[in-house]
């Protein structure tokens, strides 16, 4: 595949999920609200914002700086995963705009096409089943791979290395897309070309540098092929 601005030709495509296939970011953001509100926690919504593409310590950071007791911390998580959960048996969990042109677009050029996310498996599992997608994809990493692998979480480069080895393809023919800043780093560890497609935040100086390029949605950049 030919894309505009990038020289090489691109064989195999590597997905984030979270925020950039589907809108879970934006579930998971209304759960921490309700579940906050209904525990009373007096935090400012847009405190979960931070949580959105999160490192691990990011998000230890926060869950010490808003909660007591590792117990509290752990009936909020749960409490947000299961209404997003819940939200998404009830078709609230949408695909994000493009991607289905998107993966459709990839599959006639025969691209092969794989998803790395730092979620857990049964959630990714449970995502691609309720939007219908997950037979477009080769292959498929998760949080287990990361702990089976003993390997480092995003921002380090291993998820995207470790993909990388089992497409058995150049670094240079494979495109990841992210909606994250915490993905775009890690891609960009791995030296791979990367395509930035913002969900809840929008890129800082940072994004920029790292990115090969941003785009509002998949839309737009299925017009650079």
């Amino acid at each position: 595949m030919r894309v505009k601005g990038i020289k090489d030709d691109i064989a195999g495509v590597i997905f984030d999920m979270d925020g950039l296939l589907v809108n879970s970011e934006e579930l998971y953001w209304q759960a921490n609200i309700q579940a906050a509100e209904e525990e009373h926690l007096g935090t400012p919504r847009d405190a979960y914002l931070k949580l959105t593409g999160a490192t691990i310590k990011e998000m230890q950071d926060f869950y010490h700086k808003y909660f007591k007791t590792e117990t509290d911390r752990d009936h909020f998580i749960k409490r947000t995963d299961d209404l997003v959960g819940q939200w998404t048996d009830e078709g609230k969990l949408k695909l994000r705009p493009g991607v289905q042109q998107a993966l459709d677009e990839f599959k006639d050029k025969g691209l092969q096409m794989a998803i790395a996310s730092s979620n857990y498996e049964n959630v990714l599992q449970h995502f691609l089943w309720a939007t219908g997608i997950r037979n477009y994809f080769d292959f498929h990493l998760s949080y287990l791979d990361v702990q089976k692998g003993h390997i480092k979480a995003k921002p380090a480069p291993d998820i995207y290395l470790a993909a990388t080895q089992k497409m058995n393809l150049p670094k240079e023919n494979l495109l990841v897309f992210e909606d994250s800043s915490t993905g775009v780093q890690s891609a960009k560890n791995a030296g791979i070309k990367v395509v930035m497609i913002p969900d809840l935040l929008a890129p800082n100086d940072k994004d920029k540098k790292n990115a090969t390029m941003i785009c509002d949605s998949f839309n737009e950049f299925l017009q650079k092929i």
